[in-house]
């Protein structure tokens, strides 16, 4: 058969067709390998992280609420112990539904066992204490209660370890059957170039580019940076890999956010969290407001009280708090836990001061609750000073204190915490609730200085 131009042009053609088909059909081949790596990532992997994690922080919720329980004796901890326990529970049943290793699941099934011992132990305590046998119930956290907890601390630590290394190796698979994707990819391609520049850019565009940025996607997630995004606007397996890795995205940052030093009272984010908050807002160099609260009065209370109902306070305050902000989320404010009864609130101005205003208003109808009914109608309580001297102290009140910058006042998170928490102590020598803002501050210097300067004025008139 006589090779025409038209005959050459077509086989060329042809050829041309049969790599791209061969180059479409490894890159789908691909991308789906790449899909369900990332799928087993994202449903799989990080929910058993996630779930470890949870497991982790029920148990330390669980054994500190025995140590208070063995001192304070408050029938309330064995409550908090054992509804902890239940959400340790149901964290672990969460956990066996999840496809794992068989040396996971046998690490499960012994966490099963440890914890059921660990329950038992702390029931036999509870009957130890009310049967006034208090050195035994000690003896037995000391020992058996101990040893099931470091066991099942341990067991969890190696099953982290191992799904951090899983999680590790499978993000290697995939930046790897990435790489050789776009490699093949692009060889194809540039094959077909010689035969029709116009289909050769078509599968570049619509094949070699998107994979590239999959490729980069994957290079960057494993390195840790988790803020890339991937643009991928399309209803095929490119378009759902790249909602896979957005999603995988988003869960790292979840995980992340776990790892933050969260008070595991109250659930908010701690001093970690903070500073990298203030520090970021003071970098954006938009004007924010840095907001301490502080309760008054409210070591007395717990002394009286019990630590376990002070805790229950400390709860409300942050519920409060957080209700506020709930009311309208779009204003984006920002809720962390210092510690103890020490709150800060970050965001705009004018909301932070609206919810200041809010707490300090409804505070002592909140709060009320929480006396008995002879302190709520007295307006005081009796208990002891940091020296043992027994005397009146007024009902817990809240101090809340306000500084502004945008950026270009303090230098960093230490400095302005610093400033906040001088104006704090200022607006604490103020009786009942208040909330105090610098101006607050300078008005009250002012005025200050010309009642001094009237005095000084009237001394020389006499």
């Amino acid at each position: 058969m006589k090779l025409t131009i038209s005959r050459k042009l077509l086989l060329g053609y042809l050829f041309m067709a049969l790599l791209t088909v061969t180059a479409g059909a490894y890159a789908l081949f691909n991308l789906q390998k790449l899909y369900q790596v990332a799928y087993d990532i994202t449903a799989h992997r990080f929910v058993l992280l996630e779930q470890s994690k949870k497991l982790a922080d029920a148990l330390v919720a669980q054994e500190s609420a025995e140590r208070r329980f063995l001192i304070l004796k408050d029938p309330v901890l064995e409550d908090i112990f054992n509804q902890r326990s239940g959400e340790f529970q149901a964290a672990l049943e969460k956990v066996r539904r999840l496809p794992v290793t068989d040396t996971t699941a046998q690490a499960i099934d012994e966490i099963d066992q440890f914890h059921k011992r660990l329950k038992d132990l702390f029931n036999e305590e509870g009957r130890l204490i009310r049967d006034g046998r208090d050195a035994e119930a000690r003896e037995l956290s000391d020992t058996a209660s101990r040893q099931s907890i470091e066991a099942i601390a341990k067991l969890l630590r190696a099953i982290q370890a191992t799904t951090d290394k899983e999680i590790n190796e499978q993000m290697n698979l995939v930046a790897g059957q990435g790489r050789t994707a776009v490699n093949l990819t692009l060889g194809l391609g540039l094959s077909s170039l010689l035969l029709g520049i116009v289909l050769a850019l078509l599968i570049t565009r619509s094949i070699s580019k998107p994979i590239k940025q999959l490729q980069q996607a994957t290079a960057m997630i494993a390195d840790g940076r988790l803020d890339h995004r991937i643009e991928a606007r399309r209803d095929d397996e490119i378009g759902a890999l790249a909602k896979s890795f957005a999603h995988m995205t988003q869960r790292l940052r979840e995980l992340e956010a776990l790892h933050l030093d969260a008070s595991p009272l109250t659930g908010l984010p701690g001093n970690l969290a903070i500073e990298n908050r203030i520090n970021y807002l003071l970098g954006q160099k938009k004007k924010f407001a840095l907001c301490q609260v502080d309760l008054d009065n409210f070591k007395p209370f717990a002394d009286k009280y019990g630590y376990a109902w002070g805790s229950e306070v400390i709860k409300e305050v942050a519920a409060v708090l957080s209700g506020y902000i709930h009311e309208n989320p779009a204003t984006g404010l920002f809720l962390g836990h210092i510690g103890g009864d020490d709150y800060v609130l970050i965001g705009d101005p004018f909301e932070v001061e609206s919810v200041c205003r809010k707490l300090v208003a409804d505070f002592q109808n909140r709060i009320r609750r929480f006396y008995s009914d002879q302190d709520a109608a007295n307006g005081y309580f009796i208990g002891r000073d940091r020296h043992g001297i027994i005397r009146e102290f007024p009902l817990v009140t809240v101090t809340a204190a306000l500084v502004v910058d945008d950026g270009t006042r303090f230098a960093d998170a230490l400095t302005m915490g610093r400033a906040v928490a001088e104006l704090k102590e200022y607006a604490k020598t103020l009786p009942g609730s208040n909330y105090v803002t610098e101006d607050d501050v300078v008005n009250h210097r002012l005025a200050m200085s010309n009642a001094e300067q009237k005095t000084l004025d009237l001394e020389d008139a006499l």
